[in-house]
């Protein structure tokens, strides 16, 4: 196997790939540069795709000069584990595209879901609420071994801090940095902002990589929540229950699939659920996001998600679907409740809507 992968430095050993995943770092301009050496050499019939988190396709796709071949393939990490592929679809990504991107992920034996493009898509955008929540609360005073604990207890795989690490304060203040740059006067700052600008710009604590973040990570030995973080946010003196806190992770990774879900970014309820399961560990006894909402009932969950925005902060407000699903009494998978209704794209009811079977897919124009 080894022996069919061939590492190069030379973009002319690209001639004659039928498709090409680029995942270099996420800054517009160097995936733009990556992007017109590589079609420069690739053939005309070649799919160009990217394997960003955050950064839209439709805004990266301008660098092309065949923009319906772009298309979004997003890994979730580590690789080798994790069986959701999301497929991001750019304004002008053609069908072909979507197709043969399916097949691929089919082929890899990995899940695909089809989304719409946007900024953050749909699962770096919720489980980035995750993470946020964990940070905040960390800022609030809350003791960070009580923040771990309730995002395990809650049946998330890890504590949100610890995730951070993994991930690394220094991506996610990239991130954050590039889409301010990218929005301008649109730009609203996560809760967690102020935390990781702290850790990474003063702490020098970039996570994990760095051998230090939220956590310590001594050589040969297991890693230990950072002694300094009682003198950088003094705890309370009276902590929070555990189930309070439990409510505020799961709730605000619900609540941002229901705004993404209005706003036409998910294609479909069953989508939702699968993606949230598979691709960053919403808890499986829910039956995922959208499921947790509906088993909770619509005009509960409101009424808490309420409550919350008045205890911490807008993030929590309900969205006017919720809301209308609140007094109308429907539920996610019955379609019953009136109010925003997603702005899809016409394909939505194509064959690869049924992309979570590991099967190849191939849609009905390609053939």
């Amino acid at each position: 196997m080894l022996a069919r992968i061939r590492p190069t430095t030379d973009y002319a050993q690209l001639e004659g790939a039928d498709l090409v995943i680029e995942a270099v770092f996420e800054h517009r301009g160097i995936k733009a540069d990556v992007t017109a050496k590589a079609e420069a050499v690739i053939p005309k019939t070649a799919v160009f795709a990217s394997n960003t988190s955050t950064l839209p396709i439709t805004g990266l796709a301008k660098a092309s000069k065949r923009p319906k071949s772009f298309i979004g393939i997003h890994f979730f990490s580590p690789v080798e584990k994790m069986m959701l592929v999301e497929i991001i679809v750019g304004k002008q990504t053609s069908d072909e595209a979507i197709a043969r991107a399916l097949d691929y992920v089919g082929q890899l034996r990995k899940t695909p879901i089809v989304v719409n493009d946007s900024r953050g898509f749909y699962t770096s955008r919720c489980f980035g609420t995750y993470t946020a929540e964990g940070a905040k609360m960390l800022a609030e005073g809350i003791d960070p071994q009580l923040i771990e604990s309730a995002g395990k207890l809650a049946g998330m795989p890890v504590g949100p801090l610890a995730v951070s690490d993994e991930v690394s304060l220094e991506l996610a203040y990239k991130v954050m940095q590039q889409s301010r740059e990218d929005l301008g006067a649109r730009y609203r700052e996560p809760v967690s902002w102020p935390v990781v600008q702290h850790f990474v710009e003063d702490l020098r604590r970039l996570g994990r990589k760095s051998g230090a973040g939220f956590y310590d990570y001594p050589q040969g030995g297991k890693k230990v929540l950072w002694t300094g973080l009682a003198n950088e946010y003094p705890r309370l003196e009276v902590q929070p229950g555990i189930e309070e806190l439990k409510t505020r992770l799961l709730y605000v990774q619900a609540l941002e699939t229901a705004r993404c879900f209005e706003e036409g970014v998910l294609r479909s309820v069953p989508e939702a659920d699968l993606g949230s399961i598979l691709g960053w560990g919403f808890p499986a006894y829910t039956g995922g996001t959208l499921s947790y909402i509906d088993t909770i009932g619509p005009e509960k969950f409101v009424a808490e998600c309420k409550r919350l925005a008045r205890a911490y902060g807008e993030r929590f407000r309900p969205t006017k679907g919720l809301l209308a699903r609140a007094q109308s009494g429907g539920t996610y998978y019955d379609g019953a409740a009136p109010g925003p209704q997603p702005r899809l794209r016409e394909e939505i009811e194509s064959p690869w809507v049924k992309c979570w079977s590991n099967a190849a897919v191939v849609s009905r124009s390609s053939r």
